[in-house]
């Protein structure tokens, strides 16, 4: 650290990443270690830096502030040798190629006062584990709601027969195609996955677990309050839909305890339920995994994240080929998938937006509390770092072994 202004621009790079502060690197590549300890606030205030980050390059200044300290006490430690000033028998400091290691000169040295400096902390990523079961029991019971209110809109579902379908511009274009819920529903579960095995390298896992845990189980309580207000005919005529039960609650709870089982999937027969359609609790799904796909791996993976969009995409557009879903439940689903998402994330990488104030109108949203409960301690964007959680060797040994990979 004592030679950054000698740093190539590899090496600037490196420390960067090693900082937690890879957002930078590209930015910075062409910087090397002189450059990097004469940046100022007025370079945040251009483009690109501008671009990076909100809080004007804060954190970046404060370490490099400390690498300009470092690099003054290197450059004016003529005479010092370990700390130690050395002195000729005279008294007098020891000129350059008369200093001996250690301060010692003609058996006389004399020791500096040292004040040890302490350098800024890096932020630190608390995985508060607690927090993350906390945000999957609350998943886990908004979808158990879900299923439960699925099967009493059921109930109150008008017959086809009476009620035709409602007119749909994309149903009058595309004629309906059998087999692409299926496709749907494969592409699913090949996003959900990609997602699990991503999150589970991870270094920062719990955080972004329960950030995924509370996205989803909020989008599917608002889905709760949708398609029980207002409950749509079905899109087409296709439809079998399992016979009403007339309030038999038991036969209810069958019918839910067979939706969780068969996770709500048609290929597994376990969703033969009708009326939850506003909104699309399959586009929820597969946006909701391409966001955090993409969110939470390496910029430079374009073909993976061109990959899962794909999927994404195709899926999509099978749930509207296949006539399961009206138009306007995918693209309210949509819409409210990405918004939450997209306020969820600026909330959390923004400090000042976890503090309630007047100019603050984030905080007026019912799951405010909650958010900073599990947000507190998250001091800025969490970096995507991955490690390996276990090798053979370290399995042989019965001890863990963490290997950090760099995700840019």
């Amino acid at each position: 650290m004592n030679k950054a202004a000698s740093w190539s621009q590899e090496e600037v790079s490196l420390w960067l990443t090693d900082q937690g502060l890879q957002e930078y690197c590209g930015a910075l590549r062409s910087y090397d270690g002189m450059a990097l300890l004469n940046l100022t606030t007025e370079d945040f205030e251009r483009t690109p830096l501008s671009r990076i980050t909100s809080d004007g390059g804060r954190l970046l200044l404060e370490k490099t502030e400390t690498l300009k300290i470092e690099h003054h006490i290197d450059v004016h430690k003529n005479g010092h040798a370990n700390g130690h000033l050395v002195l000729n028998h005279n008294g007098n400091s020891a000129s350059n190629g008369k200093a001996q290691r250690n301060g010692i000169a003609n058996g006389f040295h004399k020791e500096l006062v040292q004040i040890p400096m302490l350098e800024p902390a890096s932020p630190q990523f608390p995985p508060e584990w607690g927090k993350t079961s906390v945000a999957l029991v609350y998943a886990l019971c908004c979808f158990i709601f879900t299923t439960v209110v699925i099967t009493v809109v059921h109930e109150r579902v008008p017959p086809k027969e009476e009620t035709p379908p409602l007119p749909d511009k994309f149903f009058d274009v595309f004629d309906r195609v059998e087999w692409a819920f299926t496709v749907c529903e494969i592409n699913g579960m090949v996003l959900i996955i990609f997602w699990v095995v991503q999150w589970s390298l991870l270094k920062h896992k719990s955080i972004v677990g329960r950030r995924f845990c509370f996205i989803v189980g909020t989008l599917y309580l608002y889905r709760c309050i949708t398609m029980y207000i207002t409950t749509l005919p079905v899109p087409g005529m296709h439809f079998k839909c399992s016979p009403k039960v007339n309030g038999d609650w038991q036969s209810q709870m069958r019918r839910v305890m067979k939706m969780l089982a068969g996770g709500g999937l048609s290929i597994t027969g376990s969703h033969n339920l009708c009326g939850d359609y506003l909104y699309s609790g399959h586009t929820v799904m597969l946006t909701l995994a391409y966001l955090f796909l993409k969110e939470y791996s390496p910029r430079r993976f374009w073909w993976y994240h061109w990959g899962c969009w794909a999927l994404c995409a195709v899926g999509i557009f099978c749930i509207l080929l296949a006539h399961d879903h009206y138009t306007i439940d995918v693209a309210v689903a949509y819409f409210i998938t990405t918004r939450l998402f997209w306020w969820y994330h600026t909330m959390a990488n923004q400090q000042v937006l976890k503090e309630p104030s007047q100019s603050n109108l984030f905080a007026n949203v019912w799951w405010y509390r909650f958010f900073q409960y599990l947000e507190v301690n998250v001091p800025t964007v969490v970096p995507r770092h991955y490690q390996k959680p276990f090798s053979w060797r370290s399995l042989h040994w019965g001890h863990v072994k963490y290997t950090r990979i760099d995700s840019d």
